[in-house]
């Protein structure tokens, strides 16, 4: 169950409530070594986080530190919670974007989420207990909806869809439609760990389905999708028509350099050369970061950046209202750009070169056969005098045609691959490479079938 950033586990499998409990009691004596006392507790709305948070409190409270427990709350919204009530550390019950079976944990300490070496040593600690602990119950939506306000009084009336996936988004984006001027729509806000319309993913095109149809059925400007826990966010235009995040990341660095000329802009290495080389051209200075929250809100800190995306739907801004990825935020920073640019979503995806890119594929594969497609690949790029290999997180081979990328996944044993063509000939071709790869590196038989080349911007 431990990953790179969180823990995740299939529930009754692989997590148990004895799980929970052990990983509460750790992370109060790690709260209580650093000299804090208080934590936020929150959780999404999967069908078993109501006794995994219980046992998750149980833990925390007899190691003996104070929870402010919140509910039903984005992760966004939980790490606000734990800065505004001057707390110590966070904890979201959550399996973000994972099926529904499953459940795990994001956790924060001073600001920081634990990850890594540090994650796998809570995991690893068995605890402490101790006196002191209690329980409250805190409502984070109503300051979190205040600090909003003037983000929303910005904004002019637009049409516009809400998806929150069934997810943990949905109450506090009832309550952000009712402040927003203009016609707006909600699709799947009431909570439900089921997912009974679609899983809730922004990241995959078949879960913007029905957000596409509504946009269209309601004429409305454009579509805002949430993940399950509600960090990441996912956009469709006036027509419909997915506009991914690392371009939807290129609108908002051309409003951020207006204010910050000459910033650093930072996005991960999934992203599409139409916004490194756009951010150079606004003025700014275009960074390439490994995927992933940790390392990419690392990069983000190291170049001073007020900004930091990655195709996934994660949005960092320097002076948002955590500093973190903010789903809602994000899309609010969205139309606010929108409007500052006198553009629709539609007009500025029409403005992109007309580049043609996969959307981000899965491979399932151990660790020994993804090794054994990374060396394939730097195989065939030294036999390529045209061929710039990037080693900033797995290997994105460039060419002047386009560009490909394999990466090991922090998430699940898997490789991500993703590339992009100048034109659909170039793309085409950049898919039959990638197939070949795949062979070459002993892996033909497990296969699925590649997701044909989007025409999508």
């Amino acid at each position: 169950m431990l990953r790179a950033n969180d823990i995740r586990g299939r529930v009754g499998v692989d997590l148990t409530a004895g799980d929970a409990y052990k990983i509460g009691l750790s992370f109060a004596a790690m709260v209580r070594d650093s000299g804090g006392a208080g934590v936020a507790v929150g959780r999404d709305g999967r069908l078993s986080s109501p006794a995994l948070e219980a046992a998750l409190v149980d833990g925390l409270t007899a190691g003996g530190v104070a929870v402010h427990a919140l509910g039903v709350a984005p992760t966004p919204v939980v790490g606000f919670a734990a800065r505004r009530f001057g707390l110590d550390g966070a904890v979201v019950v959550t399996a973000s974007h994972n099926p529904s079976d499953e459940n795990g944990f994001k956790i924060e300490l001073n600001g920081a989420r634990v990850s890594g070496d540090a994650l796998a040593g809570l995991v690893a600690s068995p605890g402490r207990k101790a006196s002191g602990g209690a329980r409250f119950m805190r409502d984070p939506i109503a300051p979190y909806m205040t600090a909003l306000l003037d983000l929303i009084a910005e904004l002019p009336p637009m049409r516009v869809v809400w998806d929150a996936g069934s997810g943990a988004a949905g109450p506090i984006l009832q309550r952000a439609m009712t402040r927003l001027r203009g016609a707006h729509f909600g699709l799947n806000v009431a909570v439900d760990g089921r997912f009974p319309a679609h899983h809730a993913d922004p990241a995959v095109d078949a879960n913007l389905a029905q957000l596409s149809k509504a946009v269209r059925d309601v004429g409305a400007d454009l579509g805002v999708a949430f993940d399950g826990d509600g960090d990441r966010v996912g956009f469709v235009d006036g027509d419909g028509v997915i506009v991914r995040p690392d371009h939807v990341l290129l609108l908002l660095a051309r409003d951020v350099l207006v204010d910050t000329p000459g910033a650093a802009i930072v996005a991960d290495v999934k992203s599409s050369r139409t916004l490194f080389e756009g951010i150079a051209a606004a003025g700014g200075a275009a960074v390439m970061a490994p995927t992933g929250y940790v390392r990419l809100g690392a990069a983000m800190r190291a170049n001073a950046a007020p900004l930091a995306g990655e195709l996934s739907g994660h949005i960092f801004f320097a002076d948002g209202l955590t500093g973190l990825d903010d789903g809602l935020y994000a899309a609010l920073r969205t139309l606010r750009a929108l409007a500052r640019a006198k553009l629709t979503l539609r007009d500025f995806r029409a403005s992109l070169p007309p580049r043609v890119a996969s959307p981000e594929l899965r491979l399932p594969l151990d660790d020994a056969r993804q090794r054994r497609v990374l060396d394939a690949l730097e195989t065939f790029a030294a036999c390529d005098a045209g061929a710039r290999l990037d080693r900033t997180d797995g290997l994105r081979l460039e060419r002047d045609t386009g560009w490909l990328l394999v990466r090991p996944s922090l998430t699940e044993s898997a490789l991500t691959l993703r590339y992009e063509g100048e034109t659909r000939a170039g793309a085409l071709a950049l898919d039959v490479e990638l197939r070949a790869l795949l062979r070459t590196g002993g892996v033909e038989a497990d296969m699925p079938p590649l997701t044909p080349v989007s025409m999508r911007l």
